[in-house]
């Protein structure tokens, strides 16, 4: 019976069910006839078709078609803007494969498991959707370093018929050389067209470049335009201004930042300041730090602050949660590795989701004043501006002090005129004096 078993497999591959070629070397030396393993190390020395048949039959098990991952939950598709590995590479379990950039943040896939890549079923700048088919691996650990050489080979059978079909069109060239004998005959013909060039005078010199440029905008810009838009259609947006005198709390940085350098690992800036502030003024005035879901309003007993970032791609607003609880350093420590994450692209989704209020810092780039627009639902939005010197009264005396000017944004369907022109005044109050913040009052 094994005898004609092992002449069953050499003849033909059909009499080998898939569930036979998916048990290991042990396995198969251990559970099935000797003669049957005789027969398939047969086939494998012979290289004939009828073992390529049976390997393609046994690799099509071994293949794996990796989806498009869940990215978040109101997030159905996105592009994909690259590839990190091609075919015919290999790639690790866990290891990033693409990134796909989404209308929030961009979103790095990793691979489900170890293998070689043997199809991709998209390109780059494809929308693809979640679900769908993404990319194929051949299951298995990373390749020998003597196996590696073997795909390039390949390709260079592969390119020897490119270079003679290249080569082939060589014969057409004689017969190029013989149209010009035949367009000779009107040569003295068109000798007189080309004079008249000549009696032109030369166009009048275009000073400076006029070449434009086109390029198609990313997901994240095309969402942040459509939520401003939206923001600007739905609320009732109302800017109120003030001034801050930044002295006291340029004095207590100046005197304390190598301190909490040192100790803390972190820089001592205006952020935390008023991120402190802004969270008791929330606590005080609870309507600024509200929303509006349908017809409702919606109180917040708690403080997510939304700091907004400026990366390449667009404006991002990551949320500190409960800054009500954190102290100075808690809040810089927070905002420094959010601001991290949000330059190197590593910003997810989940670090987005939420914000009771909004700050948004323009001085940085210089800005002396301006209007920020309200980030729905949120219903009020803090913008600071650069630190300029400029002379005030001070005690009935004119002085030089460095000053801000500060703005908010409201929704005037739940913040009355009173609530935010209270809020800047408390936000003043507390960071020309910060020992109010220690003091809570």
């Amino acid at each position: 019976m094994h005898a004609r078993l092992a002449r069953t497999v050499s003849r033909s591959t059909t009499a080998l069910k898939p569930s036979m070629l998916m048990v290991s070397s042990r396995q198969l030396h251990i559970q099935t006839p000797a003669a049957l393993y005789t027969g398939i190390d047969r086939l494998r020395q012979t290289k004939g078709p009828q073992y390529n048949a049976l390997r393609q039959q046994f690799r099509t098990y071994a293949d794996k078609v990796v989806k498009v991952p869940q990215m978040a939950e109101s997030i159905s598709e996105g592009t994909l803007k690259q590839w990190m590995k091609q075919v015919g590479e290999f790639v690790a379990q866990d290891e990033e494969i693409a990134t796909i950039e989404t209308d929030k943040v961009d979103v790095t896939v990793n691979s489900p498991a170890s293998g070689t890549i043997i199809e991709l079923y998209a390109q780059e700048e494809d929308n693809v959707a979640v679900g769908g088919d993404f990319f194929k691996l051949e299951l298995g650990d990373a390749p020998k370093e003597g196996s590696a050489p073997a795909p390039k080979k390949e390709e260079s059978k592969q390119e020897e018929p490119k270079q003679e079909e290249a080569a082939a069109p060589a014969p057409e060239a004689p017969k190029q050389q013989e149209a010009p004998k035949q367009e000779s005959k009107p040569a003295p013909a068109a000798a007189a067209p080309a004079a008249a060039p000549k009696q032109e005078e030369a166009p009048a010199k275009v000073y400076g470049n006029r070449n434009e440029t086109r390029v198609k905008m990313n997901r994240m810009r095309l969402r942040i335009a459509e939520r401003l838009k939206q923001s600007q259609d739905t609320a009732a947006s109302l800017t109120t201004f003030n001034e801050i005198d930044m002295s006291a709390l340029m004095a207590l940085r100046k005197e304390y930042k190598d301190a909490v350098v040192k100790k803390h690992n972190v820089k001592f800036g205006f952020m935390s300041a008023f991120v402190k502030a802004s969270a008791i003024a929330l606590q005080e005035l609870p309507a600024v730090n509200a929303s509006i879901e349908g017809a409702d309003l919606v109180y917040h007993d708690y403080v997510d602050v939304s700091v907004a970032v400026s990366t390449p791609k667009g404006l991002v607003t990551p949320v500190l949660r409960n800054v009500e609880d954190m102290s100075f350093v808690d809040i810089e420590k927070t905002i420094a590795a959010m601001g991290a994450k949000a330059r190197d692209n590593k910003i997810t989704i989940e670090d987005m989701i939420g914000g009771t209020f909004t700050i948004s810092n323009g001085g940085v780039f210089g800005s002396l004043m301006g209007t920020p627009i309200l980030n729905p639902p949120q219903a009020g939005i803090l913008g600071m501006h650069a630190i300029k010197e400029r002379p005030i009264v001070v005690d009935g005396k004119v002085e030089i002090r460095p000053m801000m000017y500060v703005a908010l944004t409201y929704d005037h369907r739940i913040i009355d005129g009173r609530e935010a022109v209270t809020f800047l005044v408390r936000l003043k109050e507390m960071v020309e004096d910060p020992r109010r913040l220690l003091l809570d009052i």
